[in-house]
């Protein structure tokens, strides 16, 4: 069994103030659930920054396309030193629950984290249950809210059909049974008169 590395690396001061103020803020600003999600940005923002230092001794063109998919999630980038100047603000503003929350599908972006969770926002007609998606810029437009479907209330007057209805039929059954009996009595008179003749 192949063991499963961690996303990301807790801070090595546990206790630090100013850390922790921070990562509130976020927190909260955010609709986040726990630190733990800081921290995990926190590790795609790093290793943006790597990719960018190896890209530089790379051809222009490789760079232009790690830039171009940066720009493609809402990445404000043009060059290396670009990315990196990126913060963790710059990726959890592109979290899908920030954005419903701008696009005011949410009265904030905890409010849009449960909607996410139980599955009533929609990307291009499908269901996206992923708080931590990034949303790409050519989907921003394209994200909607699963409108509520109600079943249709039954009049008094039908409910009381089918109430009757469904007390008819077992009555209907029993009666089956004995005209079956009554033919199969018929028959066998019918068989024994033809014998006596």
């Amino acid at each position: 069994m192949i063991r499963k590395h961690k996303k990301y690396k807790r801070p090595k001061q546990i206790f630090e103030s100013e850390r922790i103020k921070e990562e509130n803020k976020l927190k909260e600003k955010y609709g986040l659930r726990n630190k733990t999600e800081i921290w995990k940005t926190q590790a795609k923002v790093d290793y943006f920054r790597k990719r960018a230092k190896a890209l530089a001794k790379f051809p222009v063109e490789e760079q232009e396309a790690f830039f171009n998919k940066l720009r493609a999630i809402g990445l404000k980038v043009e060059n290396t030193s670009d990315v990196l100047d990126l913060k963790v603000e710059n990726i959890l503003s592109r979290r899908l629950p920030t954005i419903v929350a701008e696009k005011k599908l949410a009265d904030s972006p905890l409010h849009a984290r449960q909607m996410i969770v139980h599955k009533h926002v929609l990307i291009d007609d499908k269901v996206m249950s992923a708080p931590s998606y990034l949303v790409p810029i050519s989907q921003e437009n394209q994200i909607t809210i699963k409108k509520k479907t109600r079943k249709p209330k039954l009049n008094p007057a039908t409910e009381s059909e089918a109430s009757a209805a469904i007390a008819e039929s077992p009555e209907e059954e029993s009666r089956a049974p004995d005209s079956k009996t009554q033919s199969s009595g018929n028959e066998d008179g019918d068989s024994k008169e033809e014998a006596k003749e």
